[in-house]
């Protein structure tokens, strides 16, 4: 007597899975850069296809499982905790994850038939589900073939624009839709936008321990745009590419300096440069920064200073802001008897009119460094005999100094040769 075993068919998802884990094995180790370019490019291209391509089967048997309860396999509280769980994501994306894929297993066929095509990808389709889902109820209830319109059409931009554009797009989405009804709404929508953005509007300053602060904000969009638009102004073309910038690496590469970097260093300048004089007074004075330090500190520029808050800082660095920002200089003298007098409060209008910055630029021409050709609008108006040291805010003792040379101009790492053109020379001490 025979017996015969029939084989266990397997769903083709499943097999398809099994292949693939095997195919990426065979491909693991071998090299990209033997490709050639052409190779290179075109299989980039066709790596994101099946990307998309697997991001969409993966949602499908999301959405399958979901409908199966495959969270009561291991008594989890929901698909998502499952999810979550099960590959290790983080819930808030295992959540978005799930949500998607409910989405474009109920309403959103064209979007998902577009993902499994690799016509777009899974966040252009996030964009997609999230704009059509937010078109005003009685918009959509006086005309129900709304949804279907603004998905045809945000596909349809989905050709051309990425995510981050598309969500900007979506804005627009009614004014293409109701030309009519569109400003109206759009008005409405944006001013509800703008209660919500003043409400949510926070900043947070941590002490790190070491010199720095991490600062944690979130601020209208309004606000964001203004102060990019200082820092950029701050940023121009070829500044950073010096390290013309506060407070920041003297050695550090050019390359090396990312563009949040640059921003930090443009952001440090535009704190140190702010007119406190346009500031809200409080206990009677304007919101000045006043830097003490003793008296033989300040000349010889050795040693430390401290602001009126208590946090300490070097003498090079007191000694550059007392020439530059916007901070007042109180120098003391610590007596015999061990204790200290104010010698000087230092003028807080201090600094070079815009008429003298002017005049300096014809009379200069630029940075007054020996070698160097940066532009008057790169400089900073510098003192030739330290306003420290009592030295006098005019043309005769005024001199241009980039960033970078500024900071040279008052560390202690070097000193200055005054040449007989006018320029000076910086030599490193020994």
């Amino acid at each position: 007597m025979s017996s015969t075993t029939t084989p266990v068919a397997v769903h083709p998802i499943a097999d398809l899975t099994t292949h693939l884990l095997h195919a990426l094995e065979q491909v693991s180790g071998a090299p990209a850069w033997s490709m050639t370019a052409t190779e290179q490019a075109t299989v980039i291209t066709d790596l994101a296809r099946a990307r998309a391509g697997l991001e969409e089967l993966s949602l499908r048997v999301l959405a399958a499982a979901d409908r199966n309860d495959v969270a009561s396999t291991t008594a989890a509280t929901s698909t998502t905790a499952w999810l979550a769980h099960a590959t290790v994501t983080a819930p808030g994306a295992a959540h978005a994850n799930v949500k998607l894929a409910q989405a474009l297993d109920e309403g959103f066929e064209t979007t998902r038939v577009a993902l499994a095509a690799g016509m777009i990808d899974v966040a252009q389709a996030r964009v997609i589900v999230r704009a059509v889902q937010a078109l005003p109820v009685d918009a959509v209830t006086s005309e129900p073939g709304l949804p279907a319109r603004a998905e045809a059409h945000l596909l349809d931009l989905a050709r051309t624009h990425d995510a981050k554009k598309l969500r900007l797009l979506v804005r627009h989405l009614h004014a293409v839709l109701d030309p009519d009804d569109a400003d109206h709404r759009l008005g409405r929508a944006l001013e509800a936008e703008e209660e919500r953005a003043a409400r949510r509007t926070s900043l947070e300053l941590r002490d790190n321990g070491d010199g720095t602060c991490t600062a944690t904000a979130r601020i209208p969009t309004l606000h964001a745009v203004m102060l990019t638009k200082m820092l950029e102004a701050i940023l121009n073309p070829r500044r950073h590419a010096t390290g013309d910038h506060p407070g920041g690496s003297e050695s550090m590469p050019s390359p090396m300096v990312s563009r949040p970097e640059r921003l930090g260093h443009a952001f440090c300048e535009l704190l140190e440069r702010f007119p406190t004089d346009r500031l809200p007074t409080t206990g009677g004075v304007s919101a000045t920064v006043v830097i003490t330090l003793d008296h033989d500190t300040l000349i010889s520029g050795l040693g430390t200073a401290r602001l009126d808050t208590g946090e300490p800082i070097s003498a090079s660095l007191a000694r550059r802001l007392v020439c530059e920002a916007g901070i007042i200089p109180a120098v003391t003298r610590r007596l015999v008897d061990g204790t200290s007098v104010v010698l000087d409060m230092g003028q807080e209008r201090r600094l070079h009119t815009t008429h003298m910055r002017i005049a300096l630029g014809l009379q200069q021409g630029g940075c007054t460094a020996e070698g160097c050709d940066r532009p008057p609008g790169w400089c900073h108006a510098h003192h030739d005999l330290p306003y420290s040291r009592g030295g006098a805010t005019s043309l005769a003792n005024g001199r241009l100094l980039c960033g970078h040379h500024h900071r040279r101009a008052h560390s202690t790492t070097h000193h200055q040769t005054r040449l007989p053109h006018g320029k000076i020379r910086f030599i490193r001490r020994t």
